[in-house]
């Protein structure tokens, strides 16, 4: 314990609640005050994204909004939650490697395997560099354990489909921001309450609570002049961080199961619950292409918020329905908990593809 904590528990004030309140409002601020000049840059040198297949706005905006919040991540994380990059020896290279291809991805437009490639790189040190892996499905198909190179394949895939599965959900204002707001609180509350040893990964989701309400300001403003996106920087780095504290929250209940006060079987399912939306509108645009005899990697408007948006729903109220839905999702996967848990992964998924499919029912609905 260095002299400042000393001082600190002294003065009867915790360093982890100093570390996670100042952590908050250093990402905060910013987050916030960084990016009027990014949108300022933005404007000034056209680095916009334009109107496409996929988007939902009819102008130009700038979508650099991924490095204010990379910003905020690389200045706080390091500084109050410094005991992750010790325990995970290249989790900050990752963190490096994914800003710099999406901020040439968001400026000049990289091919799908360029990105592709550096996804599989990022992936591929955490989890077998870091050791960042799932390591049993605790019966969930029948499977336990899971041997070293089965273990290290199936996480890099998992890292690999949440960071592309993410970057889907970014379609509307405010979605991925909110989306990152509620995850990082669920799994924030979980780290918090599974103990000490997890007070970085505690101090991280506030972090990127903070940053997220930072671009949220502005992604949801009406003022023209004031809007911007998080581009593919914010969604990749985002989805990362989120497929990493998911995996996190699995491994803890293997890892520290003589350490916490109950052991939950069902942690990869409510893990899955916790992601269900990018899973979830994946799965369903997939299924969708296929259908429709279309490539899989062919854009389109066949999103869960693009539906939603047929039915003539604001980019607000969209994001608002979603998130209540999702909610309810993680409510009736808290509540089942117990149950077995190959029964619950099919109640989650259900109600996952209930929702993805009902903006359809509706507008079919309507047209009748």
């Amino acid at each position: 314990m260095n002299n400042f904590e000393t001082f600190l528990e002294s003065s009867g004030i915790s360093f982890f609640y100093f570390k996670l309140l100042v952590g908050f409002v250093c990402s905060f601020l910013i987050t916030y005050i960084s990016i009027p000049t990014i949108i300022k840059i933005s404007r000034r040198k056209n680095l916009m994204d334009e109107p496409g297949a996929r988007s939902s706005h009819l102008r130009k905006i700038p979508n650099l909004g991924g490095v204010a919040i990379f910003f905020s991540l690389g200045v706080c994380a390091p500084v109050f939650a410094y005991e992750l990059f010790d325990r995970y020896k290249f989790l900050f290279a990752s963190f490096i490697i994914l800003f710099f291809v999406g901020i040439m991805d968001d400026i000049m437009v990289l091919r799908a395997y360029k990105k592709l490639l550096a996804q599989i790189l990022v992936s591929a040190l955490v989890v077998a560099g870091s050791d960042v892996r799932i390591r049993s499905l605790f019966g969930l198909f029948g499977v336990y354990e899971i041997n070293y190179y089965a273990s290290v394949f199936f996480s890099i895939l998992t890292f690999i489909i949440l960071i592309n599965a993410f970057n889907l959900i970014d379609g509307i204002d405010g979605l991925a921001g909110s989306y990152t707001i509620a995850t990082s609180a669920l799994f924030g509350i979980s780290f918090f309450r599974l103990g000490s040893h997890n007070d970085p990964l505690v101090i991280l989701c506030a972090i990127l609570i903070a940053a997220s309400l930072g671009f949220l300001i502005f992604n949801l403003s009406n003022k023209r002049s004031s809007k911007i996106f998080m581009g593919d920087t914010g969604s990749m780095i985002l989805g990362f961080l989120l497929a990493f504290t998911g995996i996190s929250f699995i491994e803890i209940f293997i890892a520290k199961r003589d350490e916490i006060f109950y052991h939950l079987q069902s942690a990869p399912v409510i893990a899955v619950a916790i992601l269900i939306l990018p899973i979830i509108d994946t799965l369903t645009v997939i299924i969708t292409r296929i259908y429709h005899k279309k490539s899989v990697l062919s854009p389109d408007k066949n999103h869960i918020h693009h539906k939603l948006l047929n039915l003539g729903i604001t980019h607000r109220r969209s994001t608002a329905y979603i998130l209540a839905y999702y909610f309810l999702i993680i409510i009736a996967a808290y509540y089942l908990r117990h149950i077995n848990v190959n029964l619950l992964l099919l109640i989650i998924l259900a109600l996952g593809f209930l929702g993805a499919y009902l903006p359809i029912f509706l507008l079919r609905f309507r047209k009748d």
